[in-house]
């Protein structure tokens, strides 16, 4: 593998939108976190009250040689509905709105543009927030891999298959091995 960089993104809970990360060839490592808040170093608990005002995210490391940052916007996007205000699917609250986290100017220039596209082709408004990714904070150990370590959690069948499922289809042929 080349040179990694590092792409941020919180659609829901992080534990659908790593497992779906993990699908794709040229992805080093998907960290669970948090981000776009205020609180420091901030615990699953205080994020899940929705007063730190962080979002679940995932931060992908990902060789922009095997997988483009246009392609991570994608993937994302399918794998969640932008056009739904701080909520996915049963988790409701600003922790699990749909953001976008640039680490660079070229990300954030993307991000815009797809959004702007995104929005074209939907009915309902895309409101998805895009935001300079200030500081990541890594999720307590038993959120890291979770859907890996608890395939049959009810959860992770009802809501994190059906995304993998989804990146497997609509990305064939960008699947790791």
């Amino acid at each position: 593998m080349g040179s990694t960089q590092t792409a941020t993104f919180g659609g829901g809970c992080f534990w659908c939108v790593e497992a779906a990360f993990k699908e794709l060839d040229g992805i080093s490592e998907v960290t669970s976190g948090y981000a776009g808040g205020k609180t420091e170093n901030p615990s699953y608990e205080q994020v899940c009250s929705g007063n730190t005002g962080h979002a679940e995210v995932v931060q992908v490391e990902y060789d922009p040689a095997a997988v483009g940052y246009d392609e991570l916007l994608e993937v994302f996007f399918a794998v969640h509905d932008p056009t739904q205000l701080n909520r996915q699917g049963p988790d409701v609250g600003t922790q699990y709105r749909s953001i976008v986290l640039y680490h660079d100017d070229e990300q954030e220039r993307q991000a815009s543009a797809y959004v702007e596209a995104l929005d074209e082709e939907y009915d309902d408004k895309v409101v998805t927030e895009l935001a300079p990714l200030e500081t990541f904070y890594e999720a307590e150990e038993y959120h890291q891999d979770y859907f890996e370590k608890n395939p049959n959690d009810a959860y992770c069948q009802f809501h994190a298959s059906p995304k993998i499922e989804k990146v497997r289809e609509k990305f064939a042929d960008k699947l790791a091995n």
